[in-house]
């Protein structure tokens, strides 16, 4: 084995300046530290000084950017600067990226880099990314699986990415959401006759995103049948 093959190169940052000795930390801590609290500490660090690239940093990047021309580094400079204040609002897809990038003024081979390099850090990943908002769709806006794929789309994300997100989506669940939705909802219908609450109900659930049976199933539920003669009580 190399005698180098011990030392580890940072991987957030390609350029830059080069921080102070007493603010780095040691290789080890570096690596044990992993790629998502290093993405942590890129959302979280506010301004970003403007990037520079010095020499002195020649034996600490990969063979790829050593080989970088003038030209090509000052495009991988912007293209650093471009991406590390997009990814700190929030986190993109490959394509949110690719598209800011060229806002931004950065050629195709500079934004394929750039690209290449945050998603070997783990900066830049569609399947990771669509699993989170398949979650948060779920959990916190209570969405159904049609809108939750629209929002997927919206997000450029991969299509096997998005494939694979919503074959994570429980539909068992699914069907619980949208009745704990309708029970809440009918509540608001009370001045309603059965048939017009119905329309409003399942109007409101389909604008959701729930399937046509997961709409019925928890519409019957918030809504069921009365006998005639009997007073219609909305729950």
């Amino acid at each position: 084995m190399d005698e180098t093959d011990g030392r580890l190169a940072p991987v957030s940052y390609l350029f830059g300046p080069r921080p102070s000795v007493s603010s780095v930390p040691a290789a080890g801590a570096l690596h044990e530290r992993g790629d998502e609290e290093r993405h942590r500490e890129i959302r979280e660090g506010g301004e970003f000084d403007e990037p520079g690239w010095t020499d002195e940093w020649g034996s600490d990047v990969d063979d790829a950017c050593a080989r970088l021309s003038d030209t090509e580094r000052d495009v991988a400079l912007d293209a650093e600067r471009i991406s590390l204040k997009a990814l700190a609002r929030r986190d993109l897809s490959r394509r949110e990226l690719e598209r800011a990038l060229r806002d931004g003024g950065v050629d195709e081979e500079g934004i394929a880099r750039e690209c290449d390099r945050l998603t070997r850090v783990g900066l830049l990943d569609d399947g990771a990314l669509a699993q989170k908002l398949v979650a948060t769709l779920q959990e916190r806006k209570a969405l159904g699986r049609t809108a939750i794929a629209a929002e997927l789309t919206r997000r450029l994300l991969a299509p096997s990415a998005i494939e694979y997100a919503l074959d994570l989506v429980d539909t068992g669940d699914e069907l619980a959401r949208a009745r704990e939705l309708a029970r809440k909802r009918a509540t608001q219908l009370g001045g309603l006759d059965r048939d017009a609450a119905v329309r409003r109900l399942s109007g409101y659930l389909a604008r959701r995103g729930y399937s046509g049976s997961t709409v019925r199933a928890a519409v019957e539920e918030a809504l069921p049948v009365r006998s005639a003669g009997s007073v219609v009580r909305f729950r």
